[in-house]
């Protein structure tokens, strides 16, 4: 599990819970096996651990993304979740057709699956990027960027927080993508048939078409967990 996004991660200590382990944690009830949940503190860890070999982990909750697709298989996703922009108030930039200009500074927290899509559709823009949520924001604030790219639901926590004294900020409205919050297992070699697809996959994507399904259990998870309103049923 990534222990970065607090929309999937409520707590840390004295155990980690949210949406991810509750998923987690039914994947192996379903599977009737005991749950170990390996803990990484950033997404491109999870990635990165494949590289050194073996088998890390046996499942990975994380988003989907092209860039992680060469060495993982992702089911469907379970849930989106919004991106979006924060910006100065009086910012020239309007909608998201702005930004990929030369000129637009970003800031970032860098690895996560919406700063992989900036850095495939914003290259005109410079994308400055930090090791986490709170650097990010930090840098957006002290060095006047023209803009901080995030989640909706984290934005709007950080607008409320640089407008604590008078409206400085704004969001864009809309998203510039959705992250996929997806499962993922270590990617099968072909076969000589042709097939790519291991049980494994085919028995998580099953079992995400089924629990992702209007009042199933990753609506549940998400109302247990308060995050009604910040996380989304897939459209």
């Amino acid at each position: 599990v990534n222990l970065s996004n607090p929309l999937l991660i409520k707590t840390k200590n004295p155990s980690v819970t949210g949406v991810s382990p509750s998923l987690a944690g039914a994947i192996a009830s379903r599977l009737e096996v005991p749950l170990q949940l390996v803990e990484f503190e950033h997404p491109d860890d999870i990635c990165n651990a494949l590289k050194k070999g073996g088998q890390p982990w046996d499942i990975a909750l994380i988003a989907a993304d092209p860039d992680r697709a060469s060495q993982i298989d992702f089911t469907p996703a379970y849930c989106e979740i919004q991106a979006t922009c924060m910006v100065p108030i009086d910012s020239p930039l309007g909608t998201f057709d702005d930004f990929n200009k030369e000129g637009v500074r970003v800031s970032v927290k860098g690895g996560g699956a919406y700063d992989l899509w900036l850095t495939r559709n914003w290259n005109e823009a410079t994308m400055i990027r930090s090791r986490t949520l709170d650097e990010s924001y930090l840098k957006y604030i002290d060095d006047d960027l023209e803009a901080l790219a995030g989640l909706r639901p984290r934005l709007l926590e950080d607008l409320e927080k640089a407008n604590n004294n008078y409206p400085s900020h704004r969001l864009i409205d809309g998203s510039f993508m959705a992250v996929q919050q997806a499962i993922g297992c270590i990617k099968q070699e072909v076969t000589s048939s042709g097939s790519s697809i291991s049980p494994g996959e085919a028995f998580l994507s099953d079992f995400v078409q089924e629990v992702r399904k209007s009042g199933g259990l990753v609506e549940q998870f998400i109302e247990e967990h308060g995050m009604t309103g910040r996380l989304s049923l897939p459209q």
